[in-house]
């Protein structure tokens, strides 16, 4: 009997994905609208994602712009980014919401470089917790006698080569968004 990995693959597969959505809201100094995702704002009574509430794009490398489709909505919108803390200026015309990306200094870049490495480590902790949970069901399987002891090494080895996999996918995200801060 062949050892089943395909939830445990689903679950780095949801780790890689949870490390790069983390990566894209981070402010990196390009104006990119992913960096609002994560910002809800009041209206009428219940806070909503902004997206729901107006439209962003991008209006040069340094600045995004808002447009909210009731222009009643721009103090509001304004207060959650200001609120969420992203690092960001904001600015009100009649049009809507600018929102400017300061340049990033040494300093900045290197703070960013220690929250990626955060987020990379969240990932790699998620992807341990996974393997402990598979290796603890495949020396269950072993005891319970479903599995022979030839077959729990070979899960085992699997496992691992799934596991380094993981890893090297989650480091090289690391790389290629470290690159990108780092310029």
């Amino acid at each position: 009997m062949q050892y089943n990995f395909s939830n445990f693959k689903s679950e780095l597969k949801k780790a890689e994905e949870f490390l790069s959505k983390e990566y894209s809201q981070l402010n990196i100094g390009r104006a990119s609208p992913m960096v609002l995702d994560g910002v809800n704002v009041e209206s009428y009574g219940s806070f909503v994602p902004l997206k729901n509430i107006a439209t962003v794009g991008i209006e040069d490398p340094k600045t995004l712009r808002i447009a909210p489709w009731d222009k009643g909505q721009i103090k509001g919108i304004e207060k959650a980014i200001v609120g969420a803390n992203l690092g960001l200026s904001v600015a009100t015309d009649d049009m809507g919401i600018r929102v400017i990306f300061p340049q990033l200094t040494t300093e900045t870049r290197q703070t960013l470089v220690k929250v990626l490495k955060e987020k990379l480590e969240e990932s790699r902790i998620t992807v341990r917790h996974e393997r402990v949970i598979v290796l603890e069901d495949i020396e269950a399987k072993k005891k319970e006698a479903k599995i022979t002891e030839d077959e729990m090494f070979a899960a085992k080895e699997e496992l691992q080569k799934i596991t380094t996999e993981a890893n090297a996918n989650l480091e090289a995200i690391f790389e290629k968004k470290e690159k990108e801060v780092l310029g």
